[in-house]
């Protein structure tokens, strides 16, 4: 997303650095989690329950990134600025198992206590096998290994920028890894290659991709967000909040008036070192798709070869809708009632759609009222279910039917970017926040084709 608008959800807090070689494993005494109390105002009943709310050690939540799970080693986890680690959760026991340190933490803007989203670290992160990834605010991508006692950080890969490495997926083997700077001018994405299912790191570069001029103009302050992979039609498929031109005519504003995009990009046709991507190519399935009404940060790979998008009005103002877009035929389905989201998941195992929408509206002049959004496999909304005001990430286990959505610490306690409402306490159960798993009972539920993992 354009890096002034980004999230409110990306916070300030205390400053952590840790150098390569040094990088932490902090773990604590297992400590069983309290149950989830769920805030004032929670519909009843959900068919998505506050199952519990699991505590972070260290300082209180302020600022996180993104989120993941790998269902098979029944971990979950979290890019925490506050921290400056990646936190780590077993999504068996519930309990917390070890912060990865090692990154830049929060940084704050000159003279402000105010994050700076564009050099805070960690931030995108993604799994494989025994492999983490996951960006860092100085422009590093940290290569980590799950299985090491000590010393995970095998290796930190500049990509050339001066600003954090966003959002990331891998292929469904791991072998091939797309980044996104997304707060360069212009922004750019580093495609790698993976380490897969090996014992040994061979993490490695092997382009840069730009989007054209025309369609992403320099010096606009524009950006790229999150990827995904379909493996299907075996491509990534890349949120862009904002792209010139589209509607002819649109402003970048303030207040913006250009909706976004879909960059749709083949790996097999990517060669070094650079390779810039035009407009949409039907033939070849590549290139840039202009979106209706919609300015996307999330993306995630659903049933039939959907893939929903997280429209937010903090891109597109007007933008008070969720899109599905088809990646094989382009066709569009709106889905009503629901926005602002930041990070979306697929969740195979439930076939639901989970999305951090901490900045959605009821409309594009209400304020904006944090909640989990949730849709099922024909794009239809479920439910919302309050949040705190920083809930902009989510993850679930497929295995487990288990969804994991961060809570950030009330602003009376970390100061600005604090969650200003009282969710995130009464779902924590204190203020400190924390980690609420949900779980949807889909016992009795068919819920045929659930898609891939993202």
């Amino acid at each position: 997303m354009r890096s002034c608008n980004k999230l409110l959800a990306h916070f300030s807090g205390t400053v952590a650095t840790a150098l390569l070689g040094a990088a932490s494993l902090v773990s604590s005494p297992a400590v069983a989690a309290p149950p989830c109390q769920g805030p004032a105002g929670t519909p009843a009943p959900t068919q998505t329950k506050c199952l519990t709310a699991v505590p972070i050690p260290g300082n209180p939540l302020r600022s996180f990134d993104i989120s993941f799970v790998n269902p098979d080693r029944a971990e979950y986890y979290l890019a925490d600025r506050s921290n400056s680690g990646i936190d780590i959760i077993d999504t068996h026991s519930l309990k917390f198992k070890r912060t990865i340190g090692g990154f830049v933490g929060i940084k704050l803007k000159a003279g402000t206590n105010v994050v700076d989203n564009n050099h805070s670290g960690p931030d995108g992160v993604v799994t494989h096998g025994r492999w983490l990834y996951a960006g860092d605010g100085n422009s590093t991508l940290k290569v980590i290994d799950l299985n090491a006692a000590v010393n995970p950080i095998k290796d930190s890969i500049s990509t050339g920028g001066t600003t954090r490495v966003d959002e990331m997926d891998l292929t469904t083997d791991g072998k091939i890894l797309l980044v996104a700077n997304n707060a360069e001018d212009p922004p750019f994405g580093t495609l790698f290659r993976a380490n897969g299912d090996a014992a040994v790191n061979t993490t490695a570069i092997i382009a840069k991709i730009l989007v054209s001029n025309t369609i992403i103009p320099a010096g606009a302050g524009l950006s790229i967000e999150q990827p995904a992979w379909d493996p299907k039609t075996k491509r990534f498929y890349v949120s862009i909040p904002t792209i010139a031109n589209n509607p002819p005519g649109c402003t970048f504003g303030p207040p913006n008036t250009c909706s976004g995009g879909l960059l749709v990009i083949d790996p097999a046709t990517v060669k070094g070192p650079v390779t810039t991507i035009d407009g949409f190519n039907p033939a070849t399935n590549t290139g840039v798709v202009p979106l209706t009404a919609c300015g996307p940060n999330g993306a995630t790979v659903g049933p039939h070869d959907n893939l929903l998008l997280g429209c937010t009005p903090n891109n597109l103002p007007s933008g008070i809708t969720t899109l599905v877009i088809n990646a094989k035929t382009k066709n569009t389905a709106v889905v009503v009632g629901i926005n602002g989201s930041d990070e979306v998941w697929f969740n195979k195992g439930d076939g639901r759609y989970y999305l951090g929408a901490s900045a959605f509206r009821k409309t594009a002049a209400s304020p904006a009222t944090p909640v989990l959004g949730v849709v099922d496999g024909t794009s239809v909304l479920i439910e919302t279910i309050p949040t705190s005001s920083g809930s902009h990430s989510v993850a679930a286990d497929s295995k487990r039917n288990l969804i994991f959505v961060p809570q950030v610490a009330p602003l009376a306690v970390v100061g600005a970017g604090g969650d200003t409402t009282t969710n995130g306490a009464a779902i924590c159960g204190s203020n400190n926040g924390c980690i609420a798993v949900y779980e949807h009972d889909v016992d009795d539920e068919d819920d045929g084709d659930h898609g891939d993992r993202r």
